[in-house]
């Protein structure tokens, strides 16, 4: 099982990026897909995150600005960020909780992709 990230990159302040993440390989199903980040020196947090049913989950500091969403048909899990800050300058990584087969829940992390906003 891969988690392939991508859609990070530079951005003035105020400015939008969306990042994508495809899980593939031999993947029964995808429970909770969602984003975390990470900068230097801190605790990787979540970002946010959506399950099956499509809830979601977002942290405080992106409401309203982020919005997450996913494809399941083509196992794909976007985060649209729009009104970026320079805080938001961090590795973002995706994360999925996902079946291999029934009754095997298993979590996985993608490489990272850098998202960087200038002032």
């Amino acid at each position: 099982v891969q988690l392939q990230a991508s859609g990070g990159g530079l951005v003035q302040a105020g400015g939008s990026l969306r990042l994508s993440c495809v899980a593939s390989g031999s993947i029964f199903s995808i429970d909770a897909i969602g984003w975390y980040r990470q900068v230097p020196g801190k605790q990787r947090e979540l970002v946010a995150a959506i399950t099956s049913g499509g809830a979601t989950n977002y942290a405080d500091s992106v409401k309203g600005r982020f919005t997450i969403s996913r494809d399941n048909a083509k196992n794909t899990v976007y985060l649209q960020m729009n009104s970026l800050k320079p805080d938001d300058t961090a590795v973002y990584y995706c994360n999925a909780l996902l079946y291999l087969r029934v009754g095997v829940l298993d979590e996985y992390w993608g490489q990272g992709t850098l998202v960087t906003v200038s002032s």
